[in-house]
């Protein structure tokens, strides 16, 4: 499993458990991009999943014994994991009935990097939705540029220069569902100042569909 992100009119849903909102204000969400590299410079996944666990717990996100094996991370290969990355737990992603489940864990300010979903085989482009469990997101994706409208968003250098191509935010809170206006187009993400955790859904995910539009994030993403 992997990937999510996207764009469009946020709907309110109905918030059938009042205990995911709550914080757990003695845990604290500071992060050293420093700590989550080893000495050579290699990325420390376990690191990284401290770190989500942590975020996790900040928000009362329920944690087993199977948490941690479950969770998959990243930093793109930028080397700032802090500004750069994503953390997911996959629960289900049935492709040949056509649905999919995760969950995905941003840090304080950290982007998910800029990208599409296209067709692979007989399985169609990803039509994919979030609905924002704790925190606040910035979801973007075609539209009109309102970029500069939000200060707190800061693209960092290690992403194409510090460049994206689709401006169009919609900032997503507790209980806040954003669905991705057209397959195949661009869309990324960005987490407020507590971080964000996101239900995403979708009518499936392949690796190989995904497309970054920076090409050594891409490269790095897809193996080559």
């Amino acid at each position: 499993m992997a990937l999510a992100a996207c764009n469009q009119p946020a709907t309110k849903v109905q918030d059938a458990n009042p205990v995911s909102k709550e914080v757990t204000e003695s845990i604290s969400l500071s992060f050293n991009n420093d700590d989550f590299y080893t000495a050579d410079g290699r990325f420390n996944e376990e690191a990284a999943k401290d770190a989500v666990i942590t975020l996790m717990k900040y928000y009362n996100y329920p944690v087993t014994d199977k948490t941690r094996g479950s969770i998959w991370v990243s930093d793109y290969g930028t080397g700032r994991y802090t500004e750069l990355g994503l953390a997911c737990i996959g629960y289900a992603n049935e492709l040949d009935d056509g649905y999919m489940l995760q969950d995905l864990f941003l840090l304080p300010g950290q982007m998910l990097p800029e990208h599409w979903h296209e067709k692979v085989n007989k399985y169609p482009a990803k039509l994919e939705g979030w609905l924002v469990r704790n925190g606040k997101s910035y979801i973007v994706g075609i539209g009109e540029d309102n970029l500069s409208k939000y200060p707190d968003i800061k693209i960092p250098s290690c992403h194409e220069n510090g460049s994206v191509t689709v401006k169009n935010v919609t900032p997503a809170g507790v209980g806040e569902f954003v669905p991705l206006k057209e397959v195949l187009t661009h869309h990324w993400q960005y987490a407020g100042k507590e971080g964000a955790i996101i239900t995403e859904v979708a009518n499936g995910h392949v690796n190989e569909a995904v497309r970054h539009l920076d090409k050594k994030i891409n490269d790095h993403f897809l193996g080559i």
